[in-house]
Parts: structure tokens; C-alpha cells; sequence
């Protein structure tokens, strides 16, 4: 990271969660004075006071406008739409105040409309925007190495790209407003698709009493391999999913996908499948539990 460049940006991070909070403080440590804003008071402060420890310039605010009113980029991870709209849109959100030529960067999974409605209110004012949704997890976060999908201008991902690096694996540019999201909405059908045939394969080869390490060690060399299969496979054997990404949050990003794909007459069968079997987990009382616990949905069988 060029420290010359992190002396002369001001930065403002709305949304300091699992994924906001990490990113937030990657901001901080290359560099950057970190404007500092989440919804619940009693988190900013926390995590001000781990940054502070650390050595980081930064500070902290009561709300979303006053974070952003002084700095020339604004980065925002928060919810859904909802939270996204009542955050940064309409005559008391942060987009109101934020300086004409300034950048915001929306790295929260939203629908395509949302990131079309912010681009519109954004470019209104003088704004520019990127869609940037994030993939990688709480752990792609802490470690810096996020895979992010952007929608924008070039211009804009001109700007944003070099700030962006410092919670980057990859990034790329996708194509204009909305496409980030879309392209986040592909990505969570992938995830969805895989996790379904690893957890009935896994079923299987329990119910045929296979040893499972052997298992995996003769599939995972050849074209089943899958991010999903080498991380997820040993916790999905044990009955351990108390980690990652929660299924209440990969519904919400389902549902911006089946949504887009019925807007663009596709069928999705195969992700509206896995989405209902989500919702079977989530009545059960895993809706906070990682998306590997798809497999609790299927019986392990009478072997």
C-alpha cells in the first residue's frame, strides 16, 4: 500500500459487523483515518478500541451521515436492502451529505435494483459508485483476502480499486452499476449447487460405511475438488457447523438471485431446491449455523 496515498484519502467505513469490522480495520492499518460508524454504538466503540490499540488513526460517530460527510471515500458493508436504503439513501442518509465528487463503495449483497436505485441517487449528486459485493467469509475478511465483484464506472473502480486492496485477494470489474451483484447472486448459486451434491455424496459414503478420509483423499485430487469440499468436508463428517456463513444470510442472497433470474425469465430449479432446503434448517433452528449445515436436512440413512 502506497502510505503516501493513505496520508491524503479520508475514508469513512459504514458497517462494522463480521465482515465490515475486519475490512474496517485493514483500512486502518495500511494507513488510512477511518471514519467509523455502525449502527449499534457499543460495537463502534469496541472496535475503535482494538484499532487504537493497534496503533490506527481513527474515529468514531453517532451516525452514518456524520461518518461520511468529511471523507472523500465512503465504504459501506451492512445487511440487506433495507438496511442498505435506510443507511445511505433519502434526505437522512449518508449519501445526502456526502461531498460532490466524492466515491462510495457498497461492499453489502443487495439486490441489482438497490444497487441501481444507489447509483441513481449517487450520480444525482455527483457521486460516483461501485457495487462491490465481497466473497471469502469472516475468515477472507480477517486475513485480507477477499474475492470482490464490481459494478461501476471505470472511473470510478479507478478510484476504488487501490483502497480496495488492502482486504483483497481479487478483484474484478464486471461490468456496469448492478453487475457486481449480479455476479455475487452467480457466485451464491455455485456455493448452493456444490454444497447440495457434497452433502449427498457425503451421505453416501456414510451410509456405505466408507472411511470418509479415504473418501476424500481419492476425490478431491480429481474434478469434484471444490473450495467447498476441501474446507468444508472434515466439519460436515462431524456434525460441526458453529462457523462461516450463516444460512439466514445465504437466504437473503438467494432470494436477490431467484428474483433476478425469474425478472430475466430464467428457471433456477437446482438453487430454488437448495434455498427451500435452507429454509427446512432454519425452522429447525439453524439459521445461524454455516451453509455446510445442509447436510443436517438429509437422513444419514439405515446402513
Amino acid at each position: 500500500m502506497n502510505t503516501d496515498q493513505s496520508e491524503n484519502i479520508t475514508v469513512a467505513f459504514l458497517g462494522l459487523g463480521v465482515m465490515g469490522g475486519p475490512m474496517a480495520g485493514h483500512l486502518a492499518k495500511a494507513g488510512y483515518t477511518v471514519r467509523a460508524f455502525n449502527r449499534t454504538a457499543s460495537k463502534t466503540e469496541r472496535w475503535a478500541e482494538d484499532q487504537r490499540t493497534a496503533g490506527c488513526a481513527v474515529e468514531t460517530f453517532a451516525t452514518a451521515p456524520e461518518a461520511a460527510s468529511e471523507a472523500e471515500i465512503v465504504f459501506a458493508c451492512l445487511g440487506n436492502d433495507e438496511d442498505v436504503a435506510s443507511v445511505l439513501l433519502g434526505d437522512n442518509g449518508a449519501v445526502a451529505v456526502m461531498k460532490e465528487g466524492s466515491l462510495l463503495v457498497d461492499h453489502t449483497t443487495t439486490s441489482a435494483d438497490m444497487a441501481r436505485r444507489i447509483e441513481a441517487e449517487a450520480s444525482s449528486r455527483g457521486i460516483a459508485f461501485v457495487d462491490a459485493p465481497v466473497s471469502g467469509g469472516q475468515a477472507g475478511a480477517e486475513n485480507g483476502q477477499l474475492a470482490i465483484m464490481c459494478g461501476g464506472s471505470e472511473a470510478a473502480m479507478a478510484r476504488a480499486a487501490p483502497v480496495m486492496d488492502c482486504y483483497a485477494k481479487a478483484i474484478v470489474h464486471v461490468g456496469g452499476s448492478g453487475a457486481g451483484q449480479t455476479a455475487k447472486m452467480a457466485n451464491q448459486m455455485c456455493i448452493a449447487g456444490v454444497l447440495g451434491g457434497l452433502s449427498e455424496a457425503i451421505r453416501l459414503a456414510q451410509a456405505s460405511g466408507l472411511d470418509l478420509d479415504k473418501t476424500y483423499e481419492a476425490i478431491s485430487g480429481g474434478a469434484a475438488q471444490s473450495w467447498q469440499m476441501d474446507n468444508r468436508w472434515p466439519t460436515m463428517v462431524k456434525d460441526e457447523f458453529d462457523f462461516g456463513f450463516a444460512i439466514d444470510w445465504m437466504r437473503k442472497d438467494l432470494g436477490y438471485a431467484l428474483a433476478e433470474a425469474k425478472r430475466l425469465g430464467l428457471s433456477s430449479p437446482i438453487s430454488a431446491l437448495v434455498d427451500q432446503f435452507y429454509a427446512d434448517v432454519q425452522a429447525a433452528g439453524g439459521g445461524r449455523k454455516d451453509t455446510s449445515a445442509l447436510i443436517s436436512r438429509l437422513p444419514k440413512g439405515t446402513c
